[in-house]
């Protein structure tokens, strides 16, 4: 099973589609907030279950503030960040994920790509497509592939700008 992570895309879907032709297919999408309004163009982009959270920039949306998927033998959180100060440590976050039963948890806000784990729990944030914050500010998302054993692997991705 093969799922894309993307988030902070605010309202600007320059690269999604560039992101989506180098990936190929996927079987899942999951945004982790601050889509500004573009549920539905993001949901016609690709052909499989979409899943997506509100971040601190999605307001007036009725999407959830937090969303809990089971994906193989994983119990997964999907937050955009901002409630748990992501961008003064992960410590709040990793302690929000453990109490609540999840293995792993995919985050935005920071517009910084991160795999790393806190406490056990393994913590996913894509970076940004459109904004991207990083030192040489690539347009970032990741990937979540669960293998034939069942387990997942976690991978960061750029896209190169021509």
């Amino acid at each position: 099973m093969k799922i894309l992570i993307i988030s902070d895309t605010h309202g600007l879907l320059w690269y999604l589609d560039e992101v989506l032709k180098k990936v190929g297919l996927i079987d899942m999408l999951i945004h982790c907030g601050d889509i500004q309004k573009d549920e539905d163009p993001i949901k016609e982009a690709v052909n499989c279950p979409v899943y997506m959270v509100a971040g601190n920039n999605d307001f007036g949306s009725l999407l959830e503030k937090e969303l809990f998927l089971n994906i193989g033998n994983y119990h997964i959180m999907v937050t955009h960040g901002h409630r748990y100060s992501v961008g003064y440590g992960l410590d709040m976050l990793a302690a929000s994920a453990k109490s609540k039963g999840a293995d792993i948890v995919m985050f935005g806000h920071t517009h910084v790509p991160l795999i790393k784990k806190v406490d056990g729990i393994t913590l996913i944030n894509p970076g940004s497509i459109t904004i991207p914050r990083q030192s040489g500010r690539r347009p970032s998302y990741a990937f979540m592939e669960i293998d034939r054993e069942g387990e997942a692997h976690f991978t960061i991705a750029e896209l190169v700008q021509k």
